[in-house]
């Protein structure tokens, strides 16, 4: 796997991965997503209905807090997860949990690392973890880590322990690894902790480039516990201090304000859950990220009108809201017969309107997770390629202009 950088604009790493895949014919942009899955499948969706969207990422996101409980049906079958599930052609990346659903706190220990499925608990030593990714035989795995999110202030001996055992596990994890004939051909993802504490951050990081792994992931940033501000300075300090030709990826992260907050220090590739999460509350995704402005929106903006303009349009003046979503659960939308967002392609905004989607809603169908998570996924992607698309045109600033008026 090798990284080709076209561009850094302020800091934003804009190109493309090659060589990707067990055979190295694939290829990734750069900065982009992974399509989330459960168990994997993408929720709500068949492989029919999932290629109605466009824009599809080729990185499929497994987690082993979903397949874990499946690992002696698949060392029985021998011939890897993406057979199995049907997707023998796309570029597997497996991570231990699910982003969509937390794991509870206090279970991880110096020897092993506990997942939880729909069984329940799942306790895993390094020897079992790595027998895992042998039968699953993805193209990268996260390796195994102390990762549970930790509070700010935790005590530094808690973050030292964590960033220990992290190191302990990557070590564990690499002897098997290289000695593995069914692994040679996998990317092993090395794991960057620390909780607040910037020193741990930059020792992890540190003691972790010296090992050899094909990319780094940042993870502890999830969830809304630790600062914004302080959050940020972190993850550009921690990538300041990688390589740049390997990839950089962060867990937990999927607001659009957010990705591009982290874009602009460095990181490359996030998880694809915020889609799943906004269509299990039943929110449609409608936040514009058309940077390139019509002519009559950019007489507006120089005439000093287009920021209402646009924060209405984004927000829809429609009531019930979250910043980038409509609820469609909403009693106003039972009468509306417009698209989720006006000019959208997806399927379900060409077929389908938001009365339509209210009704399936409020009446709990089956059809209304299998539409509303067509149109996030299609608008989730779009935005991507816009964020590509604006890197190209050195247009970045524009775009996250756009979005952080729709901030609400």
């Amino acid at each position: 796997m090798k990284l080709i950088l076209s561009s850094v604009v302020n800091g934003c790493r804009c190109g493309k991965l090659t060589e990707v895949g067990r055979n190295g014919s694939k290829s990734v942009d750069i900065p982009g997503c992974l399509l989330y899955t459960r168990t994997g499948t993408a929720p709500h969706l068949t492989h029919d209905t999932l290629s109605l969207i466009e824009g599809v990422p080729e990185p499929v996101h497994l987690t082993l807090s979903t397949l874990a409980e499946h690992h002696e049906v698949l060392e029985e079958y021998k011939e890897g997860i993406g057979k199995f599930i049907g997707m023998p052609d796309s570029v597997l990346y497996c991570s231990l949990h699910d982003p969509a659903n937390p794991c509870p706190s206090g279970y991880n220990t110096n020897k092993t690392v506990s997942v939880w499925g729909g069984g329940g608990r799942i306790e895993l030593t390094s020897s079992k973890f790595m027998a895992i990714q042998q039968a699953f035989k993805p193209d990268w795995y996260q390796c195994m880590a102390d990762g549970e999110p930790l509070p700010p202030g935790a005590p530094r001996k808690r973050v030292k322990k964590s960033v220990d055992r992290t190191l302990g596990f990557l070590d564990d994890c690499l002897k098997v690894h290289q000695n593995s004939e069914v692994l040679k051909n996998t990317e092993i993802i090395g794991v960057v902790e620390g909780g607040d504490i910037l020193e741990e951050r930059l020792r992890s990081v540190r003691e972790t480039i010296k090992r050899p792994v094909g990319g780094f992931l940042l993870d502890g940033f999830q969830g809304a516990d630790m600062p914004d501000d302080p959050k940020l300075n972190l993850i550009s300090s921690v990538t300041t201090e990688l390589p740049e030709d390997k990839p950089r990826l962060i867990h937990g992260i999927g607001k659009p304000d957010e990705v591009l907050e982290c874009i602009s220090r460095g990181v490359d590739l996030f998880e694809g859950f915020f889609p799943y999460q906004m269509t299990e509350q039943g929110r449609a995704l409608t936040f514009h990220f058309k940077y390139k402005m019509d002519p009559e929106t950019e007489v507006l903006e120089r005439n000093g009108c287009g920021d209402n303009e646009i924060s209405n349009k984004a927000s829809g003046s429609e009531g019930k809201m979250t910043p980038f979503t409509i609820d469609l659960k909403s009693e106003q939308f039972r009468a509306d017969f417009s698209p989720l967002v006006e000019d959208c392609s997806c399927y379900s905004c060409k077929n389908h309107t938001r009365a339509y989607l209210y009704h399936l809603l409020v009446t709990n169908e089956l059809l209304a997770g299998v539409l509303l998570m067509i149109h996030n996924l299609h608008h989730y992607f779009g935005f991507f390629q816009s964020i590509r698309d604006a890197l190209r045109d050195d247009k970045i600033q524009q775009l996250k202009e756009l979005i952080t008026k729709q901030k609400v």
